[in-house]
């Protein structure tokens, strides 16, 4: 597969959310409530000890992820937004977040659950093999990865179907897909550490 485009910089989300702090209506629009709530109820785990979620945005679904996790680090690479998340996360201990930029930065640690909505397709082909790399040193034994992407057509370096299938692909031998379903306008695929 050729690259049509390189990896989208934190300057590209820095930009949007100068604009508008809700760009893509996380908090008000049906659309996302439905798609928080079935990725929700899709997760294999009834509850994980510490999860990573990338690209939390104004940590919308980070709280309510928040209750399934006894430690939950939310990272994103733009600062506005992190400023609401822990706004919106404030009475939530259990909630950590950080600025960082993936795959170029990653935390350090094991995570039973690694959660990437909306991610992937930012990404170039040779960054989803750098984020798989990433991945595969941080999900601890029986891990769970999920992976929620938006099937519309986009302007991103990847579609939600590229972007997915490159990073099964590289997860090949560690992980195993246990669920692939499309729901409307979005897909939902889960791994899980072989």
């Amino acid at each position: 597969m050729k690259e049509r485009r390189s990896t989208l910089q934190p300057t590209y989300f820095d930009a949007i959310y100068a604009a508008d702090p809700d760009p893509w209506k996380f908090a008000s629009s049906p659309y996302e409530q439905d798609k928080y709530r079935l990725t929700l109820e899709a997760l294999p785990q009834s509850r994980y000890r510490s999860a990573l979620e990338v690209g939390c945005s104004i940590g919308v679904l980070t709280r309510a992820l928040a209750s399934r996790c006894d430690r939950l680090l939310a990272i994103d690479a733009a600062r506005a937004p992190l400023a609401h998340a822990r706004r919106r996360c404030a009475a939530q201990p259990a909630v950590h977040f950080a600025q960082m930029f993936a795959p170029a930065q990653w935390p350090e640690g094991l995570f039973d659950l690694i959660l990437l909505s909306e991610v992937v397709y930012y990404l170039a082909l040779r960054d989803v093999a750098r984020v798989a790399g990433r991945i595969k040193k941080s999900l601890a034994p029986n891990g769970d990865i999920v992976l929620v992407h938006w099937t519309g057509p986009t302007n991103y370096p990847l579609s939600a179907d590229q972007a997915v299938g490159l990073l099964i692909e590289e997860m090949r031998g560690v992980c195993v897909v246990i669920r692939s379903e499309r729901f409307g306008f979005f897909r939902l695929d889960i791994m899980t550490r072989a």
